[in-house]
């Protein structure tokens, strides 16, 4: 079974298309990384299955039933945009306030549950304001979690974090997916960030999906490369092109792509009297994909 699975999925406004026949498959389980630039249609697909706009057609089902089923809607926890909380009342407060409108029993024990998962139980008694950005981001979890949902919808929780909240938010949501039997749509401009835990990917543009693909798909198809920093990078660039068909300078570094022998790119600039300073075997990640794929479909 699949959490979601959306079908000739389109949302106009003003007769122009936020999202356009779009298909969409996230399994169950997974943490599924939704990219795409700015107005690509992320945010109003996320809105869509959370039942905050209407569609104009197309097909919506999440656990085999339809999103409007009222069942089903109890199982989707969400922060879009952000946690609208009170920002004079504490962390607790605003939870507490959050599960009496969910109609949940058991109130402080949901709360201390909550606070568990994204590590926030020490800081129950602080006022919203005075929390870093970071942990608001972790509140609005909080609250998306509350009721124990079956599926957790994030926009962009991750934008605008430092480098160790990036590290707790990632784990946070692997945590969750493990431990608690939930699936996560995650969208995200930081594609190395959602690299790290990502185990399925849609790609959209211009209410579009563009392509679906798992993590480990993505892997195999990636492309290959070695990568060089030499003394006089402009002259291994000249002697390599010579030999292998596709060398550019990149990043700072000498890449050969579609090779694996590095010993044999080593020799060749050696023979070259050119010094290897570094060598590295590596492939293609998520944004340089990402970036791949897009070249590809304006050149179409």
């Amino acid at each position: 079974m699949n959490a979601i699975e959306i079908r000739n999925l389109s949302k106009s406004f003003r007769g122009m298309y936020a999202v356009d026949h779009l298909d969409m498959t996230v399994p169950v389980g997974s943490i599924y990384g939704f990219i795409g630039e700015n107005g690509s249609g992320k945010s109003t697909t996320e809105k869509l299955i959370c039942g905050h706009l209407v569609p104009n057609g197309g097909e919506i089902k999440l656990f085999g039933k339809d999103y409007a089923d009222a069942g089903v809607r109890g199982k989707i926890g969400a922060l879009i945009e952000n946690a609208g909380c009170f920002p004079n009342s504490s962390v607790w407060d605003n939870l507490m306030m959050q599960v009496i409108n969910l109609g949940l029993p058991n109130r402080s024990e949901e709360i201390k549950r909550a606070l568990k998962i994204v590590r926030m139980e020490e800081c129950a008694k602080m006022k919203f304001k005075k929390c870093s950005l970071g942990m608001k981001q972790r509140i609005g979890i909080a609250m998306a979690l509350l009721g124990s949902p079956a599926l957790l919808i994030l926009d962009e929780p991750i934008n605008g974090l430092d480098t160790d909240g990036m590290r707790i938010m990632r784990e946070i949501l692997v945590d969750i997916t493990k431990n608690y039997n939930c699936t996560v749509l995650i969208s995200s401009h930081i594609l190395g960030e959602l690299e790290k835990i990502a185990t399925h990917y849609g790609i959209i543009r211009q209410g579009k999906m563009i392509q679906e693909i798992s993590a480990r798909e993505m892997e195999s198809r990636s492309r290959v490369f070695v990568s060089v920093k030499t003394n006089d990078m402009a002259l291994a660039e000249e002697v390599l092109r010579k030999k292998y068909d596709n060398v550019k300078i990149e990043e700072g570094c000498v890449r050969v792509y579609d090779v694996e022998d590095s010993e044999e790119i080593v020799k060749c600039l050696f023979d070259n009297c050119i010094s290897v300073i570094e060598v590295k075997k590596n492939k293609i990640g998520l944004e340089e994909y990402y970036i791949e794929l897009m070249s590809k479909k304006e050149n179409a």
